[in-house]
């Protein structure tokens, strides 16, 4: 054994000691890949950590490639290439396929729409000569007719991980901007194409972080563009490229006093007059600034350096914000951008008992979305805030309101139900139904229950819980748990395959509503983030226990699944508590939350607000905690474990996933399989980055794992 004590000192109390090992850690399985060991001792605030398997940061290394090689090769082995597994595959297939409802972007003479062919492995960009008879224009797509192909990714790449996606259109409708994306990772290019001459202009964006939704723009006179431009290392910056000049000749617009934690979008309002730049300070603090394009002065601030979040749309000449300033569960205000200053804000809508999640204005009325328990209902009120109605939402369900082919429509879906879409009548009731997404799946005998639990604080939190109306509740169903927990998003009510396939063969499907979320407000985001991020991993350890406790399962017939957040989410779950549990599925996760911050080249820098930032002592004594990596212990008898990631996810570091595979192979001492499904091509972006195909063969072998580790019936 040799011993190298060589220290290299960093900013942050932060120092590295590499230890050479020439010995390999050692497995429980002879068929499981051996894995070297060559441990480095990273020092953090005078704390010690060792990292046995630090060399297996080296993406491109040949070792780290042969690695990565062995470990899909296991996988596929305990996988297995049952008749389960094709069995499984076929009816994802089935549920998966299905006519979607589409309403094109009208541009010049055409309309276009993204839409991936039932023969196609890759959506397709179509468009239509626009209809001259109105009713026809708004309608939406009819999938059973032909469209002219405007650009088609089948094909392009070897294993089909090409995308194409609009980003705009020039006001003439003579150019279309469009992302081009090779497999999952956030960088992406974006491509000028001229549809009257079918041909590239040579304006295009390099391959980079750009924001494709609120940040790319035409300028109204068609001369140039306005696009968002991030980086890891200097933070977003808002541009503007002059068609027919070098891209070194572009224009900051905005942006220079905003680092990487931070996310800009950029929103051309009022037929161009304005530019409204919304700066977001992780998930829990905004700004909002404007620029008039008809002077040459700076931006304006009109919100600024006030603690609450401020989601925009500029409607009928004024900015209405949805803010939980001075509102914990948010409330809908009004802001004059010639008179802005907080004193002249108008309030529209006051805060409720439930978290205001979204608005719409329609026909001079305000469509109000709330969260009750995790649930969406509907309020309709006038132009002014007078309350007019309710509408009715089936219980347990997600909805929305929008307007379609001039009418206005409820998008609704539920766990045990598929997208619908109705019509609303004059008075605001159900009306006709427009759209049905069919799926061979019948819900009549299954049923959805909300129950309610305490975490280990005395918080009380809801769950659902699906199944067929007949399971017995004897503690010996096999059980699928699932959260997130974070980054202020809800997890709602929806139509899950994984979900459906798990009931029909009998199993119990549970979905924990955790703090972190914004499902009750911004106190209940904030008690799951920070220092307070433990909670969100004892929140999911009481779903796993009352589920035990109330005879829907037992230890070894509960598996639970998530994916970024929620994989660490998962993969913290089971460091603290492995005896809980008999299976973990954990997708594209952020398992090394000690190290965040020093992974530069492939991390979501606003993460840290929502994590926190281990250069920080307070934050970094609440990570050391519960970064899943460093609490890998050996000797520990894990439950099976399948991580799943790719080479290409840029937003959270799939190097953790490699380490932590090694790490869980060499300490468990169970004799249950850990697995590692590792892809060159896929990341967090684009549904993975992959091919319909290939997405269903990975989505189709986590289920048989699962399924397999819990006993599922076939």
């Amino acid at each position: 054994m040799k011993h190298l004590m060589k220290k290299i000192k960093f900013k942050y109390i932060f120092t590295i000691t590499i230890i050479y090992l020439s010995i390999l850690s050692c497995d429980n399985s002879t068929s499981q890949p051996q894995t070297r060991i060559e441990t480095v001792i990273d020092t953090i605030h005078g704390v010690a950590f060792e990292d046995p398997y630090r060399w297996l940061e080296d993406r491109y290394s040949k070792e780290t490639l042969d690695w990565i090689e062995k470990q899909n090769v296991y996988a596929e082995k305990v996988i297995g290439n049952s008749t389960f597994r094709k069995n499984i595959n076929k009816r994802l297939h089935e549920l998966s396929t299905y006519d979607p409802f589409i309403t094109p972007t009208e541009a010049g003479d055409y309309q276009y729409f993204t839409y991936r062919p039932k023969n196609s492995e890759l959506p397709i960009i179509f468009r239509r000569k626009t209809p001259s008879d109105k009713n026809d224009k708004n309608s939406p797509i009819d999938l059973s007719l032909s469209y002219e192909t405007v650009l088609d990714p089948n094909g392009k790449t070897p294993e089909n991980t090409l995308r194409y996606s609009i980003a705009g259109f020039s006001n003439s409708g003579d150019l279309m901007a469009y992302s081009v994306r090779d497999g999952g990772e956030d960088e992406i290019k974006i491509k000028i194409y001229d549809v009257i001459n079918q041909v590239e202009l040579p304006d295009s964006l390099p391959w980079s972080l750009y924001n494709h939704s609120g940040g790319f723009t035409f300028d109204k006179s068609d001369l140039g563009f306005y696009y968002v431009k991030r980086s890891r290392i200097d933070g977003p910056r808002v541009m503007y490229h002059k068609l027919g000049t070098e891209l070194e000749q572009d224009i900051e617009i905005f942006g220079s006093d905003y680092g990487p934690e931070s996310f800009i979008s950029a929103n051309y309002v009022e037929d161009g007059k304005y530019l409204i730049f919304t700066v977001q300070h992780g998930w829990s603090k905004s700004e909002i600034h404007f620029k008039d394009l008809n002077n040459n002065r700076s931006p304006i601030s009109i919100i600024e350096g006030v603690d609450a979040r401020f989601y925009t749309k500029y409607l009928d000449g004024r900015l209405y914000a949805r803010t939980n300033y001075g509102a914990d569960k948010n409330r809908l205000i009004s802001i004059d951008l010639n008179n802005f200053s907080p004193s002249n804000w108008e309030e529209v809508i006051p805060e409720s008992e439930n978290v205001m999640e979204n608005f719409s204005l329609i026909d001079d009325m305000f469509f109000v979305t709330y969260l009750v328990d995790g649930s969406n209902k509907i309020k309709v009120f006038s132009k002014t805030g007078k309350y007019i109605k309710n509408i009715d939402t089936p219980r347990f369900s997600n909805a929305s309101i929008s307007k379609i082919n001039n009418s206005i429509s409820m998008k609704v879906s539920s766990f045990l139900n598929p997208q619908v879409i109705y019509n609303l009548d004059e008075d605001l009731n159900q009306g006709k139904m427009i759209y049905k997404q069919n799926v061979n799946w019948d819900p009549n005998d299954y049923i959805v229950r909300q129950v309610w639990r305490k975490s280990k604080d005395g918080a009380d939190l809801p769950m659902w819980v699906i199944h067929h109306k007949n399971t017995k509740l004897d503690g010996r169903n096999p059980t699928w748990l699932t959260g997130y927990g974070g980054f202020y998003v809800s997890i709602k009510p929806s139509f899950n395959r994984n979900a459906i396939m798990w009931i029909e063969r009998g199993g119990v499907f549970a979905v924990a509503t955790l703090r972190g979320g914004s499902e009750y407000g911004e106190r209940w985001h904030k008690s799951g983030m920070l220092l307070n991020k433990q909670n969100v991993f004892d929140d999911f350890i009481s779903a796993g226990e009352w589920l035990i406790d109330n005879n829907y399962t037992s230890p070894d017939l509960l598996g639970i699944q998530g994916g970024s957040n929620g994989g660490l989410l998962v993969a913290a779950v089971t460091t603290q508590k492995p005896e809980l549990f008999g299976a973990v599925l954990c997708g594209f996760p952020d398992l090394d939350i000690l190290r965040f911050p020093w992974y530069v080249r492939n991390n979501n820098a606003p993460a840290l607000l929502e994590y926190g930032n281990s250069k920080n002592y307070d934050e970094f004594l609440a990570i050391k905690e519960y970064s899943p990596y460093q609490n890998i212990k050996k000797g520990v008898s894990y439950p099976a474990i399948m991580l799943f990631t790719g080479a290409l996810d840029t937003r959270v570091p799939p190097l953790a996933a490699r380490k932590s595979a090694a790490k869980f192979q060499s300490s468990t001492i169970s004799d249950k399989p850990i697995i590692l499904r590792y892809h060159q091509k896929a990341g967090h972006a684009a549904g993975r980055g992959l091919s319909f195909t290939r997405g269903l063969k990975d989505r189709t072998m986590e289920f048989v794992f699962m399924a397999q580790e819990l006993g599922l019936k076939n």
